[in-house]
């Protein structure tokens, strides 16, 4: 059906990596929780495969020929889901985006809620979870990690949030000035402002397969939420070096007074230098591993290497593959 064009437009943002038991549920999910507003808004749905092994992109390239809403982007490789997130807001079209899982873990009808919440003029509405079925190591993980981000970083990143969010269209294009190598997307909204709210929620089981963020992917992400909005572990290495000065002090004056007051109990300290060495020593290189972390991200974003490359795009509007040898 041809587009209204004095409607307002909203597309959907699929980032897929290896989903193909779920590409088709939730594209049906979506459609019929949208049915609704099909007469108010002209709505659209980006697809960008992240480097599937599966069978996810033959699924949408079938999917992008039954339903002429659907584009579908082909990342040459797999270049991360934070990355997939921003090739899909670079490329969409529309008054506003709304970034959704393709796992079934963020329930489809609440994106008409993030739609209401957007109809009374926020321009930023995101799905705060209320409560979440995960594993218990899951949800503690998560729980440190956003009350050590409220601590550290230097914007209000709000606690037990995802990308599960609608963005006006001026957020997006704001976004799309960021170019940081190691992508936090939540931080990097929180930090443009404009008028944010939320929409709580009850997060919903994975339909199918696995998660595309095992531990080490989520320690690695942290450290991007961390290291990316906060200079707080700079501070702290400097703290830590007066801390362990005056314990030296503290421990010089400890000898000093022993040898002065009771001579005969000093007993030669050959296993507290040890000691004191590999504490020193571990921590010259907790500091050395911080600063490190800095450096890498500056040599990365130095580099100005492009954030991800398109192999192709598929529209259901065309008969033919447009095929992309541009990076962005």
């Amino acid at each position: 059906m041809p587009a209204d064009h004095d409607r307002r437009r909203i597309a959907f943002i699929f980032p897929i990596f290896n989903e193909e038991e779920n590409i088709e549920l939730l594209h049906r999910t979506v459609d019929e929780v949208i049915e609704p507003l099909a007469g108010k808004y002209d709505f659209s749905f980006l697809y960008i495969d992240d480097g599937s092994r599966d069978h996810s992109m033959d699924i949408l390239t079938a999917l992008s020929r039954r339903d002429d809403r659907v584009t579908v982007i082909e990342l040459s490789r797999n270049f991360g889901h934070q990355m997939a997130v921003t090739a899909g807001l670079d490329l969409v079209e529309a008054d506003a985006a709304i970034i959704m899982d393709s796992d079934m873990q963020d329930p489809p009808r609440v994106a008409l809620e993030l739609i209401e919440k957007w109809e009374e003029g926020f321009d930023v509405v995101y799905a705060q979870r209320r409560s979440r079925q995960d594993s218990a190591f899951k949800r503690f993980t998560a729980g440190a990690f956003y009350w050590f981000l409220r601590k550290m970083a230097s914007v209000d990143i709000p606690r037990n949030t995802g990308d599960f969010r609608l963005i006006d269209r001026k957020v997006v294009d704001e976004l799309r000035k960021y170019r940081e190598q190691d992508r936090f997307l939540r931080g990097l909204v929180s930090y443009i402002g404009f008028k944010q709210t939320a929409v709580l929620f009850d997060r919903d089981k994975r339909h199918a397969g696995v998660t595309g963020y095992p531990l080490r992917k989520m320690l690695r992400f942290a450290a991007d939420g961390i290291l990316g909005f906060s200079v707080a572990p700079l501070r702290m290495i400097t703290r830590l070096g007066y801390l362990i000065s005056l314990l030296s002090f503290l421990g010089i004056l400890y000898v000093v007074g022993v040898k002065l007051l009771a001579p005969s109990t000093a007993v030669p300290g050959w296993a507290f230098i040890t000691a004191a060495m590999f504490f020193l020593g571990g921590i010259q290189i907790i500091m050395l591993g911080v600063l490190g972390s800095y450096i890498g991200r500056t040599y990365s974003q130095v580099q100005n290497r492009p954030l991800y490359g398109v192999a192709s795009v598929r529209t259901g509007a065309e008969s033919s593959v447009e095929e992309r040898s541009a990076a962005r």
